[in-house]
């Protein structure tokens, strides 16, 4: 009803929306589509089903990446054979080593593809890839190529050597290592291997992490190639004069750079325990930690009894931590830091609204709401230290409540005797 509303207004709409009644008429559409949209004028690699009730969504909520009331269905991605001649290997942020297949050049849903991911070792291993053999490449998704099998027929006995993984950093050299429980294959020197270098200093300037105007990919490189920066704490040595006159640099875009790296000394604490790149550290967790912490120095000195007993860290995330400030480059990095005003500490602001009203309690939210949003009690629940919870169990202190609670929620908590508070009520506990 929204799309049809916006229609009328003079908003070009998709006019191949379908409101589907049964799972019947859902797979009737997505078959329909799997042969017609190879007519459409676009590429196309699926269709997005959703729940239409808008009351239905605001209940389902989101995830920290997606809504709950939608999914994509992707349909069967196309297939093509050509000849595997070498296999290069990438070096990413995290270190982790991504083998590639360069490939005779094939045409694939509307493109050229001339290399596909390998993924990792056992990829490798479980296709028994050989030089020179035929292999068949899908697009995952129909973005990514990836080769998904062996032509082992067209095999001759002209047959190339066995693809084996290697064994030493193609940037740096340094002996990879495989870590339990993990498929791929890591280059351990992260302080002064140039890819996981330049890696580092894009996730730092990232929009959810420092958020710099002005500097990507291409100048983060420039700038590297050049020595003007050889980590994140180099970008707060730079003036305008470094860099003007520098390829697509010209004064403006100079003087702009230098004043958004500035800018960026006001992001608060949360985004900058994000920006150092620590493994397994995402938003969700430097957010747990910046509440955790009074400043860096603080979360440095943390042993792992400490990390652990923080909510939604686990032994895995607090040993990367842990190891992450054993390491004597990264400690002066965070040193630099401190030095050039980045905010590494929890300022009043930060803490304000921050109670232990709720400390140690779980609690569920279900139902419509009158005065905030789920959004919003989800923070207040967080900001007075109580922990959100998706389901009800004997752990749950409580249910918030509002209007059209799910009945299976409410004979759930019934049965077990979990104490159930309306809006009202919630808001005076906390106040």
């Amino acid at each position: 009803e929204n799309l049809q509303e916006a229609a009328k207004w003079g908003f070009k709409i998709s006019d191949l929306t379908r409101k589907c009644q049964t799972l019947e008429e859902v797979f009737e559409f997505i078959n329909y589509w799997d042969v017609e949209r190879k007519n459409l004028p676009v590429a196309t690699d699926g269709i997005v089903l959703k729940v239409n009730s808008l009351r239905q969504q605001k209940n389902l909520g989101f995830t920290a990446k997606s809504p709950r009331w939608a999914i994509a269905y992707k349909f069967q991605a196309e297939r093509a054979l050509t000849r595997l001649n070498k296999v290069t290997y990438q070096v990413g942020r995290t270190g982790a080593v991504t083998p590639v297949a360069n490939l005779d050049p094939v045409q694939l849903s509307g493109t050229v593809v001339k290399r596909a991911s390998l993924h990792n070792a056992d990829i490798i291993e479980g296709l028994d890839l050989h030089m020179g053999d035929m292999v068949y490449v899908e697009k995952g998704g129909e973005i990514i190529p990836k080769i998904t099998g062996v032509d082992k027929d067209a095999r001759s006995f002209m047959l190339g050597e066995k693809v084996r993984f290697i064994v030493n950093c193609p940037e740096c050299g340094s002996k990879l290592v495989r870590y339990e429980g993990e498929a791929a294959h890591y280059c351990p020197n992260e302080t002064a291997c140039p890819p996981q270098i330049k890696g580092k200093i894009e996730h730092f300037i990232s929009r959810k992490a420092m958020n710099i105007d002005g500097l990507g990919p291409e100048t983060v490189d420039m700038f590297y190639r050049l020595g003007l920066i050889k980590n994140t704490a180099d970008l707060y040595k730079l003036t305008a004069d470094d860099i003007k006159g520098l390829d697509r640099m010209g004064e403006k875009s100079a003087e702009n750079l230098i004043t958004g790296i500035a800018q960026s000394k006001t992001v608060p604490f949360e985004r900058v325990i994000f920006a150092l790149g620590i493994r397994f550290v995402g938003e969700t967790v430097a957010k747990k930690i910046a509440k955790s912490f009074e400043n860096i120095d603080d979360l440095q000195q943390a042993d792992l009894e400490k990390l652990v007993s923080i909510d939604e860290i686990g032994e895995k995330i607090a040993q990367s931590i842990l190891a992450y400030f054993a390491n004597e480059s990264n400690r002066e990095l965070v040193a630099k830091l401190k030095e050039a005003g980045l905010q590494l500490y929890r300022t009043e602001e930060d803490l304000s609204g921050y109670t232990d009203k709720l400390a140690g309690q779980s609690i569920v939210i279900s139902g419509v709401f009158v005065h905030h949003s789920r959004d919003e009690y989800k923070e207040l629940i967080e900001k007075n230290g109580g922990k959100n919870v998706g389901s009800i169990s004997a752990k749950t202190s409580f249910i918030l409540a509002g209007d059209n609670m799910g009945p299976a929620k409410l004979e759930k908590a019934k049965k077990l005797g979990i104490t159930i508070l309306s809006e009202d009520e919630f808001l005076k506990l906390i106040s």
